[in-house]
């Protein structure tokens, strides 16, 4: 079976987020000491080594094993893979979206693996801009999820207001 451009296109910028995020991680675990924190600019932004067993910023930590299971793993595999079939489906999705989708389920299947295999992900930067802005402590994964849904609100924004003559002209 021969893969269109467009599939190969999906299938490289899915792996080089996977494989950039597996590689920061082993990175940090075999460069940073577990629970150390050092500075990479000041204290706006500071490089750690925590393990986080829940979600985003922790969510989900405190869930009993089997809700943990049923949220952090099997729902985000039901969900990636549904966003992973409508994007090799939808030949008619403009580019900013698609490459947002890639980016998302890039960073999800590879903290998935983290969750799966070690029960838990690396996390290691921190960002605060005096506490006006302020992150919690995050890895490249959420970097590429993150990416991805900025990259979905900016083509939303720009769909709409393609369509936003055609709008008027219907009603």
């Amino acid at each position: 079976m021969k893969l269109s451009k467009r599939s190969v296109f999906i299938i490289t910028l899915i792996v080089i987020n996977f494989i950039l995020d597996q590689i920061s991680k082993k990175w940090i675990e075999a460069k940073v000491i577990i629970g150390s924190e050092s500075s990479i600019i000041g204290d706006v932004f500071t490089l750690h080594h925590v393990k986080n067993t829940g979600a985003f910023l922790g969510m989900g930590s405190e869930l009993s094993g089997t809700t943990r299971l049923i949220f952090l793993l099997i729902v985000p595999i039901i969900v990636l893979g549904i966003v992973l079939r409508n994007i090799f489906k939808d030949k008619a999705m403009d580019q900013l979206s698609l490459i947002g989708f890639c980016c998302i389920i890039g960073g999800g299947l590879a903290n998935l693996l983290d969750r799966f295999l070690y029960g838990e992900v690396t996390d290691f930067l921190h960002i605060d801009f005096g506490g006006v802005l302020r992150t919690g402590i995050f890895n490249s994964a959420d970097i590429s999820v993150s990416s991805g849904m900025i990259l979905l609100l900016i083509a939303s924004i720009l769909n709409y207001k393609k369509q936003k003559p055609n709008l008027k002209e219907s009603l």
